[in-house]
């Protein structure tokens, strides 16, 4: 389910293969990546081992030369072709950036800076990565923390293989999954301070938003972008890409297998929940929030109800938890029910119906012990989940105006019902 590729010293290496495009594609996994520096790769280490065994034959490095100077490159190797293009002509320091800047129009302007001023090794960049792929050869391209230039050349890319707006804004937020380890990374070179800037290596939506509008604004569109400022033929070049990187999704799945989750778990299950989030926040869903719920959160709800995982051939494909008393939301009831909460599928690799058949593997649990309903609750702002879970045979039976959970103001939920065979 996790689109970051385990390294040791690298926090943000990722693949962007299984993102589905207008034309019900999807892109290759495995072909084409983005990532942190790969000058912390070092020969004879486990994480060069892992990296050689991906088969990358191109490495795009977007930083500056003097980045380069000071951190160091991809080590040399007979299989690797390396290119510095350094899109950004006008260097800031985030880290030292004041409080009070907002992360989402202040990194806009930045990109749209880079946009206009590194014209020529954007160029090079994508005719290289069409080049790549036409010759079927993984490549990855990479920045310091795989965030800004990388973010910014992601986006033209994925734009040009067809994948939807909220898609992109979500590729580029997953580095929130990655700040943490990003600002220890950065103590660790600084002394063991904190950058000044609250936002320093965080990803919020907002800027990816913003750069986007700001691009089709000038622009019209990434292609007018592509065509008018980068000199390329940008249906040419969508077309190459799109013959060499997609493919049809599968037509059969694994099935889903099911287990408790046990503590070892829980740093997954934040994960997944983090990453679903991050999934609504791109489509403007007010829900989730990533941080919410931490592992102490998983491990109570282990202790005091159920947690289930789901996989599919091995991989995780979604999750839930099982209560058997709900008071904060339905207050004191008999033992008459189970109680489904954060009901949740791997974004974009789940297989196709898995939430409703997560949903009805919780339901048989509650009928295996003994109870004749399942209930849930879900925002009353969000009616496009009520109209899910009523398709599902649930029916609302009321509403808490005024849930409390620990973590916030109180808030609206409408409570839903279904009876069990």
């Amino acid at each position: 389910m996790d689109r970051h590729i385990r390294f040791d010293a690298l926090h943000n290496f990722r693949d962007l293969g299984g993102y589905r495009t207008s034309d019900g594609r999807r892109i290759r996994p495995a072909r084409l990546y983005r990532a942190d520096s790969l000058g912390k790769l070092a020969e004879g280490t486990e994480d060069w081992t892992r990296f050689l065994a991906l088969g990358v034959r191109t490495v795009i490095d977007l930083r500056h030369p003097f980045e380069i100077e000071a951190r160091g490159r991809v080590p040399d190797h007979p299989s690797l072709t390396y290119r510095n293009l350094s899109i950004e002509h006008r260097p800031y320091d985030q880290a030292a950036q004041p409080p009070g800047v907002h992360a989402g129009p202040y990194l806009a302007e930045r990109y749209m800076e880079v946009a206009e001023d590194g014209t020529e090794e954007i160029r090079q960049a994508l005719e290289l990565i069409a080049k790549s792929a036409e010759s079927a050869e993984p490549l990855v391209f990479h920045c310091a923390s795989g965030k800004d230039r990388t973010g910014e050349l992601a986006a033209l890319v994925l734009s040009l293989l067809g994948v939807d707006e909220r898609t992109i804004i979500e590729d580029f937020s997953l580095t929130e999954l990655a700040t943490e380890a990003l600002l220890a990374d950065w103590r660790a070179r600084n002394d063991g301070r904190s950058p000044r800037w609250p936002d320093f290596a965080r990803a919020p939506e907002s800027v990816m938003r913003l750069f986007l509008a700001a691009l089709k604004e000038r622009y019209g569109s990434v292609e007018g972008y592509v065509t008018e400022a980068l000199s390329l033929d940008a249906e040419a070049l969508a077309r190459t890409l799109r013959n060499a990187l997609l493919e049809q999704p599968p037509t059969t799945w694994p099935e889903l297998t099911y287990r408790k989750a046990t503590e070892p778990d829980a740093p997954t299950l934040v994960r997944l929940r983090d990453s679903a989030a991050l999934w609504q926040l791109a489509r403007g869903i007010d829900q989730w929030k990533p941080g919410e719920k931490d592992e102490a959160h998983f491990r109570a709800r282990m202790r005091d109800g159920e947690v289930w995982l789901a996989h599919a051939d091995g991989r995780l494909a979604g999750a839930w938890e099982l209560w058997w008393s709900d008071p904060a939301a339905w207050g004191p009831r008999p033992d008459e029910a189970g109680y489904i909460h954060r009901l949740m599928t791997t974004p974009h690799t789940a297989p196709p119906g898995a939430g409703r058949a997560l949903l009805a593997q919780a339901e048989s649990r509650i009928t295996e012990t003994g109870r004749p309903c399942a209930r849930l609750d879900c925002l009353s702002s969000n009616p496009r989940l009520i109209a899910y879970y009523e398709s599902a045979g649930y029916r609302v039976v009321g509403e808490q105006r005024a849930k409390q959970d620990g973590a916030g103001s109180p808030y609206a939920v409408t409570l839903m019902e279904k009876k069990l065979a």
